[in-house]
């Protein structure tokens, strides 16, 4: 049975979801802002009112109320800035508010192991990078988040009781939910939220501040400022109010998307469903005890609070719901998915070694498949994903998955992919092609007799997989790194597809990462300001994927027609169309809105994929192009 019908956003949809919510809570933050300027100024006209008495006429005074908008717009302002600021290196910073500890990716802990092998597989599945992964070792709750402004800084945490609590297929359901919330664009708006609310939370702290630490002053005085501040709390709750109904109004259907997918990656409704019954019964249920949990409650698998106000600003739905909706929309897969005692047991023990056994064979050659369904597969992992990602690391030998877990190793595994890949022979190190130290050239010689008989489908995986170890680097560390996998790439004087794919992966995250290249923003909304981009894309698409002469110009044509460029071109030539400038394209490609984004990826799609076959060196070539467009595409598995 197909999943994809039961979740029927696409990742381009998803992206446009996330944007008409932002706008949501941009309305629902000014209109709190207006309230609370409101009551700052009724505020103090009652103060004015009790001081002065009649001598203070009216209730309207222009003046005063624009100073007071100002004022109270200013404080909001630094608040939000404040957090924003404070929020800058994206998920690690909300991970180390919560209390969370980096887990070591060479642990011994079973847990723990089980934990990285479950979103490491994720990862492969999804096509997005390894995110770290942390843990919150003082929460007994079982609960977990994902957060981060993009997929390259985006990290996975889960409580403690998570860790302990549940089983396999309970804790890949959970990994699974949040990772539907790094494919659909929820976390920076969950991240932005987290900005903006604390503006408008300022006001009711600086009321409690001045309860609490009033001047001691004598007479009318003493209670006047016991008022105003009295006064400026309550008023300041209006913007925990607004605060709590913005994060509701966002989150609550963002949850039921995100059940649903994880159904979709894993094919097993009990995995989350048996999560979510564990936590029902379960005395702490989904609390934390972390001080910052109500700003972050939207984030996690379920609420972080409890008590009258968490269930009427609820930025969860109710579990028994979340349950109910699952088992009515997938009773055929959960009644096929029930297994004995005696499986689950067996299960558990072997956590490390769970593969799927579905016969999911090695992409090798060439397979067919059909454009359109090639595009849907952006960033909408089926559960087909999951099993080969499996099946592919499972197949892998110790010391190469060892190898990943280490800035060392995993800088040598990626010398040895490029070196393998072009079948070059003799020692890096004497022949000039990489300026390594001694022990990674040692590495290398290791790790090359075990890399060199892995399939093609292997060798992006391996990238990814490599990704966290190598964040782990110091700058210094990574310029070297980067220099040396640039003159490893530039040592035959050629580019190829694979070299081009590797390159595009390292440096779209680890440049952003170590902060050579600043985040990039839309500026491109219309495909006439991209025009020329587009069409040296495609024309470098049509030449690689189709080698005769007059099948790449048909093809070129249709691709162009389907992008809708109205005039008429023709292909660019042959020996212009090379890796450099398909570089140069993609820089620019990078600033387009997803709207444009998916249309330039279909008609990519259509270069490539013009005889209805797509190759391996192809499909890594448009993971490059999609991985510079923020576009998540997950392994090409065979029929």
């Amino acid at each position: 049975m197909a999943l994809s019908g039961r979740v029927t956003m696409d990742f381009f949809q998803g992206q446009a979801v996330a944007r008409r919510k932002t706008a949501l809570f941009v309305f629902l933050f000014l209109l709190a802002v207006l309230l609370t300027i409101c009551g700052v100024y009724a505020a103090i006209v009652i103060v004015f009112f009790v001081q002065y008495g009649n001598e203070f006429h009216g209730w309207w005074h222009p003046s005063l109320f624009f100073n007071v908008a100002a004022w109270v717009a200013i404080v909001i302002l630094i608040g939000s800035l404040y957090k924003i600021i404070d929020l800058w290196k994206g998920g690690v910073r909300v991970a180390e508010l919560l209390g969370g500890v980096p887990i070591n990716q060479s642990t011994s802990d079973p847990d723990e192991r089980r934990l990285l092998n479950v979103v490491q597989e994720m990862a492969i599945a999804s096509g997005v990078p390894v995110p770290h992964v942390y843990i919150l070792p003082k929460e007994s709750g079982i609960n977990a988040f994902a957060a981060g402004y993009e997929p390259h800084d985006a990290v996975v945490a889960v409580t403690k009781g998570c860790l302990s609590e549940l089983s396999r297929d309970e804790l890949q359901g959970v990994i699974a939910h949040e990772f539907s919330h790094i494919l659909n664009g929820d976390m920076r708006l969950n991240l932005n939220l987290m900005g903006v609310i604390n503006g408008i939370l300022c006001l009711a702290v600086i009321g409690r501040v001045m309860l609490d630490n009033r001047v001691r002053v004598r007479g009318r005085g003493a209670a006047l400022l016991t008022m105003f501040a009295f006064l400026l709390m309550i008023v300041g709750y209006i913007g925990v109010f607004f605060g709590n109904l913005i994060k509701s109004a966002v989150s609550r259907q963002r949850e039921f998307l995100a059940d649903a997918a994880a159904v979709q990656f894993t094919r097993n409704p009990s995995g989350i469903t048996g999560a979510l019954k564990k936590i029902a019964g379960f005395p702490r249920g989904t609390r934390l005890l972390n001080p910052h949990a109500e700003e972050a409650s939207h984030l996690f698998f379920g609420s972080a609070l409890s008590g009258y106000l968490a269930g009427l600003f609820a930025t969860h739905p109710p579990l028994l719901e979340r349950i109910k909706r699952i088992d009515m929309a997938y009773p055929e897969l959960a009644a096929a998915r029930k297994r004995s005692e005696r499986e689950i047991t067996e299960s558990r023990a072997f956590d490390d070694a769970l593969v799927s056994d579905t016969g999911i064979q090695a992409l090798s050659g060439s397979v067919r498949l059909e454009p359109k369904q090639f595009i849907a597969s952006v960033g909408n992992t089926q559960a087909v994903h999951v099993e080969y990602a499996q099946k592919l690391v499972a197949d892998l030998p110790p010391a190469i998955i060892e190898a990943t877990r280490n800035p060392l190793g995993a800088e040598a595994l990626v010398y040895c992919l490029l070196l393998c890949a072009e079948e070059q022979t003799g020692d890096p190190m004497q022949e000039g092609k990489c300026g390594t130290d001694q022990a990674t050239g040692q590495e290398i010689a290791r790790l090359r007799p075990l890399i060199s008989p892995l399939g093609p489908e292997h060798r992006l995986p391996l990238v990814d997989m490599a990704w966290p170890a190598l964040k782990n680097m110091s700058h210094s560390q990574y310029r070297e790194f980067r220099a040396d996998v640039q003159q490893l790439i530039e040592a035959d004087r050629t580019v190829s597809l694979f070299e081009f794919t590797v390159h595009s992966l390292l440096t779209n995250r680890l440049d952003t990462f170590f902060g050579l290249v600043k985040p990039r923003k839309v500026r491109y909304r219309i495909l006439d300001q991209v025009q020329m981009e587009c069409f040296e894309l495609l024309s470098i698409l049509t030449r690689q994927g189709n080698k005769n002469e007059q099948a790449a110009g048909e093809a070129f044509q249709k691709a162009v027609q389907t992008l809708g460029i109205g005039r008429s071109l023709s292909i660019l030539a042959a020996e212009k169309c090379n890796m450099q400038l398909l570089g140069r394209t993609l820089t620019r490609l990078a600033e387009t809105s997803f709207d444009l984004k998916k249309r330039i990826l279909s008609a990519c799609l259509l270069c490539i994929g013009a005889d209805n076959r797509i190759t391996v060196p192809e499909a890594e070539l448009f993971r490059a192009i999609a991985e510079n467009l923020d576009c998540p595409v997950p392994p090409i598995i065979p029929a």
